[in-house]
């Protein structure tokens, strides 16, 4: 399925651990590699990278292998997730050793319901901003949401 995404990942003295993520490597559950975010004033800026998914499946599994890091100083690591879907990019961190998502003031995650099989790749639902004119829909019950990660 289509969707593209982009993913940020900001992370002090992170050169290290970031350079493999740098090259493509079919071992991965995830397909892609990043890119340096480059600052226009030379060195100043260099603990973030970038990399973009132009579908859903080749995203899978790369929060996962993100938390599985050894990240230097893990107290600094964010990513940050904008789907094509989302009104915003939402904002992951790494608390008790697992990457979750922080809750962004005026902001909520809708859910579609659970596909009927695998077939279908697990969806992130979408980052919406709620301080906005519109209708929003009515959240999908957590029981009946996807339960595969979707990233």
């Amino acid at each position: 399925m289509t969707r593209n995404a982009e993913v940020v990942v900001l992370a002090l003295d992170a050169d290290e651990v970031m350079e493999p993520l740098t090259r493509d490597d079919e071992r991965r559950t995830w397909r892609g590699r990043f890119e340096p975010i480059r600052s226009q004033w030379g060195d100043s800026f260099g603990c973030g990278w970038a990399v973009e998914f132009d579908r859903m499946r080749p995203r899978s599994g790369l929060l996962k292998h993100l938390e599985s890091l050894p990240w230097p100083r893990p107290e600094s690591v964010q990513v940050l997730i904008h789907d094509e879907e989302d009104d915003c990019f939402g904002l992951w961190m790494i608390q008790d050793g697992r990457l979750v998502e922080v809750s962004l003031p005026r902001t909520r995650r809708f859910h579609d319901p659970a596909p009927p099989n695998d077939e279908f790749p697990p969806a992130p639902g979408y980052l919406w901003r709620i301080d906005q004119p519109g209708a929003f829909p009515e959240q999908t019950p957590e029981e009946a949401r996807d339960q595969r990660p979707a990233w």
